[in-house]
């Protein structure tokens, strides 16, 4: 298996209650960088897809996204959007959020995104 998944492996991932994640990129707003990145997962209730814009704190020796300072503190894990199907919540983060369909990544690879993002940063 590649480091990036396949359209069919993204739904049968979701399918079966595993989570995948993307990084959507980084801006900067009053002299702070922003990293912008969404994680999709699945339960009975349906298809979830929570968009987190969170401060850049990392460096390469701290590389945990999940536990950086959220930008919208009442908005901890994001905004959070529920769909009945695995297409619809592709669809969705393609749509709203600009995702690529071959830039998904195993739930919990975001820090293998985020160290990718760190040799480019100068």
């Amino acid at each position: 298996m590649g480091y990036y998944l396949m359209t069919e492996q993204l739904k049968s991932r979701l399918n079966v209650g595993e989570a995948i994640d993307q990084w959507l990129g980084t801006y900067e707003e009053e002299g702070e960088v922003i990293i912008k990145w969404i994680n999709i997962f699945s339960d009975k209730d349906g298809y979830h897809v929570l968009f987190i814009e969170s401060y850049d704190e990392g460096d390469e020796d701290f590389v945990d996204v999940v536990s950086f300072s959220a930008v919208d503190p009442d908005g901890t894990y994001g905004v959070l959007n529920t769909f009945d199907t695995s297409e619809e919540v592709i669809t969705f983060v393609m749509e709203e959020y600009g995702a690529s369909a071959d830039k998904f990544v195993a739930g919990g690879m975001i820090q293998e995104e985020y160290i990718k993002y760190l040799s480019t940063r100068g």
